[in-house]
This record gives C-alpha cells, sequence and structure tokens, in this order.
C-alpha cells in the first residue's frame, strides 16, 4: 500500500511538472505576408511513423519537399520533387543547408531512447529555429504530444497512471523544453499535440483544439491523420501561437 501511495504521488508529481514546463498559454501571432506562395517544405523526422506519412501527402499535394534524414537508405520514396539530405538534427551545419531555400519546416521529430535521460528533441528543435531564423524561414509546425502543459492527462487514465510515469517520462521532460523553445521563439509557429498514434486506417476527420483528449479512455489518431493536420497548417492561420490537440 506504501509502494501504491508513493507511486501515486510520482504520478501525480509528474503531470504537475509537465503541465509547468508545457506551454499552458496562446501566443498572438500575426501572420507576415512572404510575397510569394508556400511551396518549398522542409520535412525533419521524415523515417519515423508520422515523417513518412508527412512526406507521401505533401508530395501528393504538390509541394517541393526536402527531407532531412539521418540515413537516406530509410526513405523509399523517388520523386522529382523530393530532395534527400543527409544529416543529424543535433548538428546544426546540416540542419542550417537543409532549411537554406525553405519557405517552411514540419517537424515530426521523436527517438527510441525512452530510459536515458537525453535532450535529442530540444536541442534539435534549437538548431532548426536557430537556422530558420538565420535563413528568414517563417511558418514552423512541430508534432509534440498531449500530456503537456494544458493538455495533461488528455491521454487517458493508462497512459497518465502508467506509460508516463513507468516509460516516457524523461522523453517527455524533453518535450515539454521542446515547446518552450519553440513559443519563445519569434517565428510562425504552431504546435501539434496529438493522441496515442497508431497506423490505422486514415479516416478523414478528427477533433483538434485547446481541450481535445479524455481524461478516462485513451485517446488515439492514426499517423495519416496528424499529418494531414499538420500539412493544413502551413496554409490556415488559424492555431497560430498555439499547442493544439488532435485525436479521434
Amino acid at each position: 500500500m506504501t509502494l501504491l501511495l508513493l507511486f501515486i504521488v510520482y504520478a501525480i508529481g509528474l503531470a504537475a511538472g509537465l503541465a509547468r514546463g508545457g506551454l499552458r498559454s496562446v501566443t498572438k501571432i500575426s501572420a507576415m505576408p512572404s510575397g510569394r506562395p508556400l511551396t518549398r517544405v522542409l520535412i525533419v523526422g521524415a523515417t519515423g511513423g508520422t515523417g513518412r506519412q508527412l512526406l507521401a501527402r505533401a508530395l501528393e499535394r504538390g509541394y517541393v519537399v526536402t527531407a532531412l534524414v539521418r540515413v537516406p537508405g530509410k526513405l523509399s520514396v523517388e520523386d522529382p520533387r523530393l530532395t534527400v539530405v543527409q544529416g543529424d538534427v543535433l548538428d546544426y551545419s546540416t540542419v542550417e543547408k537543409a532549411v537554406r531555400g525553405q519557405d517552411a519546416v514540419i517537424s515530426a521529430l521523436g527517438h527510441k531512447r525512452f530510459f536515458a535521460p537525453t535532450r535529442i528533441l530540444s536541442d534539435g528543435t534549437r538548431n532548426i529555429l536557430s537556422a530558420m531564423a538565420t535563413h528568414g524561414v517563417r511558418r514552423f509546425v512541430c508534432e509534440t504530444s498531449l500530456g503537456i502543459g494544458d493538455s495533461v492527462g488528455r491521454m487517458g487514465l493508462y497512459y497518465s497512471l502508467f506509460v508516463l510515469p513507468c516509460i516516457l517520462p524523461l522523453y517527455f521532460w524533453d518535450k515539454a523544453r521542446q515547446e518552450r523553445l519553440i513559443a519563445a521563439s519569434n517565428l510562425e509557429w504552431v504546435i501539434v499535440r496529438p493522441a496515442v498514434l497508431t497506423n490505422a486506417k486514415v479516416r478523414g476527420t478528427y477533433h483538434h483544439g485547446r481541450r481535445i483528449g479524455s481524461f478516462l479512455w485513451t485517446a488515439r489518431i492514426a499517423r495519416g491523420d496528424v499529418a494531414d493536420f499538420m500539412l493544413k497548417q502551413l496554409e490556415d492561420d488559424s492555431y497560430l501561437g498555439t499547442a493544439v490537440g488532435v485525436c479521434w
């Protein structure tokens, strides 16, 4: 019983920390006219689950896409409008090279180093933000997750009381740092917080907003639907300066 109480206190403390650490407010941002259509997009994390969906759908919609990847062999897509740049998001020089000449950047950056302290997400995002400021690239759409800032608890009890405190606490701490860095930037940014990601069939319809998810049941969404929503944020200014949740 004592151990259970200690664990509950720990889980509540973690939730409180993630609530304070992530974004909790809306920043008023006005889009700056670029004088040209937004056609050239850099995708970071293109070999991941959401990243692959982003890549395929961006090409389908006619964007000229650059993919920054560590291992180009993981991408089997070939398209005349696709340029693959080999590099590491933690290496500023390769990030700066990939960002140069883009109209926007979409990040689906992730990793599987769940059980060790890491700053891959936050340090990688810092490099992206710096390179965008250097080259005057304004629009940034970044995937994080429900369960941070004002969305704490909205992945459902199973994730709030088991998955996050037992498996993903270090990963989510870094996501919280990532959100703070984005919010402190002077870019036209949108943070997209999906529910639990699945490889289910794309529905094409989903809920989105700042009060999305469930405190009881596990909220889910297909990666393809997340990619669809993220790409829409390239042209839609409705959620600029907002961390927006998305789920079925």
